[in-house]
Formats: C-alpha cells, sequence, structure tokens
C-alpha cells in the first residue's frame, strides 16, 4: 500500500502516519524528519534546509526532490506512506514520474483538515511542549499561509485523479485514525 497524507502543520498527520504504520506495516517517509536530522548532524545538506525552515518557508522543491528521490531510490519497501510530501505541484509531478520508475503506483491520499484556529493553538502548545523554535505564533501563521497557497493545489490535483479521501482533524486522535481505517480497509478489500 502506497499512501499520501496531507494537511497544515498541527493536523496530525505525523502521528496518524505512525498508527497507519503500526496497523499495516508500511514504512513512514518524514520529509520534516529528515530534514531535523539533517541540521540536528549538522551535514551540508542540513545547514541549506535549515535557512528555509528557520524562516518558516518551504525548503525549495529541488531539494526536497532530492531527498525524496533518494529516500524512496535507497529502499524500495513493500509500502509507505509519505507524511510532509508532495507540497507542491512540481513535487507531485516529480514524484509522479518517481512511481513510473519505481513501478509502484499512489493507492490513496489522506487529506487532513482542520479549523485554522484549532491548529494555531496546537503548534504554540507542541512548540512549548518539544522547544521546537519554528512554532511561534508568527511562525504558524507564516506556514499556514504557504500551506494554502502552495499545497491546496495538491489536494486539487490528486482530487482530480480520485485518490483523496477527505478526513476532519477536529476529532479526537482515535476518531481520526477510525475514519482513516475505513477508507484504507475498504482500499484493501478487509
Amino acid at each position: 500500500m502506497y499512501l499520501i497524507i496531507l494537511g497544515p502543520h498541527g493536523a496530525g498527520k505525523g502521528t496518524q502516519a505512525k498508527l497507519i504504520c503500526e496497523r499495516y506495516g508500511i514504512a513512514r517517509i518524514s520529509t520534516g524528519d529528515i530534514f531535523r536530522e539533517h541540521i540536528k548532524n549538522n551535514t551540508g545538506f542540513g545547514k541549506k534546509v535549515k535557512h528555509y525552515m528557520d524562516g518558516n518557508v518551504y525548503v525549495p522543491d529541488k531539494l526536497t526532490n532530492v531527498v525524496i528521490g533518494v529516500k524512496l531510490k535507497q529502499y524500495k519497501p513493500k509500502g509507505f506512506i509519505l507524511d510532509g510530501y508532495p507540497r507542491t505541484l512540481d513535487q507531485a509531478r516529480f514524484l509522479d514520474a518517481l512511481i513510473v520508475e519505481l513501478k509502484i503506483k499512489i493507492d490513496a491520499v489522506i487529506n487532513l483538515h482542520v479549523n485554522k484556529e484549532e491548529l494555531v493553538k496546537r503548534l504554540v502548545n507542541r512548540g512549548k511542549k518539544e522547544g521546537r523554535t519554528d512554532d511561534t505564533e508568527e511562525g504558524i501563521r507564516s506556514r499556514m499561509n504557504e500551506y494554502e497557497t502552495k499545497a491546496e493545489p495538491v489536494i486539487g490535483y490528486y482530487r482530480k485523479k480520485g485518490k483523496v479521501a477527505d478526513i476532519s482533524g477536529d476529532q479526537p486522535i482515535d476518531k481520526v485514525f477510525k475514519g482513516i481505517k475505513q477508507v484504507l480497509d475498504k482500499l484493501i478489500g478487509k
């Protein structure tokens, strides 16, 4: 099973992606985690992406696509969920070409949608708890704006392909996951 999970920052993508991986035995590939690992290890790539992340803007497509290309070619997992990718139409088109090369197809795109003010509260709390310097109210609103202009067209792109399952992220974690399970179980014929 090859999946994408989309939604604004703080919608619960990472939490739900981890639950999906546990339940269905697939790999989670998170661009944010990959970027933060490079930053933590002070790699040349990490230094490049830190500049963008500190500025609360998306890492350019060219850099992000390289990371995803390397990661997906590095190990051909039996299945995966992409968490935080694609975030732009150029990334979605790059992914289309990459999955053709890998001889796989995206089975579903889970779109988590959450009330904006709820997102701000969640992210400010996450920033305090986890010490994430990018989770300030100003940074959050900047990323929301970028999400609306760049990522929302990606949802439309996959919606035209009939791949999108919309799930409300305004619910408790277990209810969100229950909605996702209904979609995925139907997909695999359970």
